[in-house]
């Protein structure tokens, strides 16, 4: 009998905080992202790099202004 102990599940929700850390949210966004993805690891995942990617271009055409 084996146990995995550490790994979760890949449809075991994220605990919130421990998504904001591990993608370097603020609480607020790491809530709605896993709210509009859960509970797909890979999912939310997936989307929080999606959403810091556009975070990332909003603010290189703001700072071209």
């Amino acid at each position: 009998m084996t146990e995995d102990f550490g790994i979760a599940s890949e449809n075991q929700p994220y605990e919130v905080t421990s998504f904001a850390q591990k993608h370097g949210l603020t609480i607020p966004a790491a809530d709605a992202v896993l709210f509009a993805k859960g509970p797909s690891r890979t999912a939310c995942d997936a989307a929080a790099t999606a959403f810091l990617c556009a975070v990332a271009q909003y603010a290189k055409k703001q700072s071209a202004r």
